[in-house]
């Protein structure tokens, strides 16, 4: 334990000594059913370990001095998982919400969703938005939730607002460009991320952020989100450090 904690301050000291420090981070949490599958557990334990390892890259990212963290918490898609699992799932987003709310506060951290969490029951959206309101002036880490979150839904549902605006005269069709078509997406208020991590070895963005990582950097890796620790987190963003980012330019 001791030296896993001096190789995490090493990798911490490391990090923050280079100045190309990733603004934003986004995390497909892959892999808690085939952790709980690999120990004979049902899959509700693999969520419930995941829970845990979301406490420590919460905690991390704010020591970090990162601004943004989006976490793939709940797609769209999840909806077509056994009805037992989803109610797991969504009672662990409710007493997991319920329990970390003053924690959150008291750690500077400022909590989002991104996602129609009007899908949710009253009784989850309202502890969602009791969470935002306690810590909506939190100046430290913001932590956002990708729930009930689809990338395709999401520009869908751009279109149609900027179809809605057009027709009442508040835009004008030929000064739509990137930067306004960004400013009618869930995430308007967030830049792009910078970094995102994607736990389990798949090699798919599963419909995450698919208009925000146009110039992400990935980074890919075969452990299962359960197991995914701070030195893992650091190696990601130590492996980002190295990379030189062009944006389609010439270096």
């Amino acid at each position: 334990m001791q030296k896993l904690r001096k190789e995490v301050e090493k990798f911490k000291k490391k990090i923050l000594e280079n100045k190309n420090l990733p603004q934003h981070i986004a995390i497909i949490m892959d892999g808690n059913g085939r952790w709980a599958k690999k120990r004979g557990l049902p899959r509700i334990a693999g969520h419930k370990a995941g829970v845990k390892t979301v406490k420590r890259i919460v905690k991390a990212a704010g020591e970090l001095n990162i601004k943004f963290l989006t976490l793939f918490t709940f797609s769209t898609e999840n909806w077509r998982r056994p009805k037992k699992e989803v109610s797991a799932i969504m009672g662990l987003l409710y007493k997991t919400t319920k329990k970390e709310i003053d924690e959150l506060y008291q750690n500077n951290v400022r909590l989002i969703t991104t996602g129609r969490i009007d899908g949710f029951s009253p009784r989850r959206k309202e502890i969602l938005e009791k969470a935002m309101e306690k810590t909506k002036n939190n100046t430290g880490l913001t932590l956002n939730l990708a729930l009930n979150y689809s990338g395709r839904v999401e520009i869908l549902d751009a279109v149609r607002k900027i179809i809605k605006d057009l027709k009442k005269g508040k835009i004008d069709e030929e000064k739509i460009d990137s930067k306004l078509f960004s400013s009618y997406l869930y995430t308007k208020d967030l830049p792009d991320p910078d970094l995102l991590i994607r736990t389990s070895g798949e090699l798919r963005l599963s419909n995450f952020l698919l208009w925000q990582t146009s110039y992400t950097e990935l980074y890919i890796t075969d452990v299962l989100w359960p197991d995914f620790s701070v030195s893992d987190f650091h190696q990601a963003i130590l492996d980002y450090q190295k990379r030189e980012r062009r944006f389609g330019g010439v270096g």
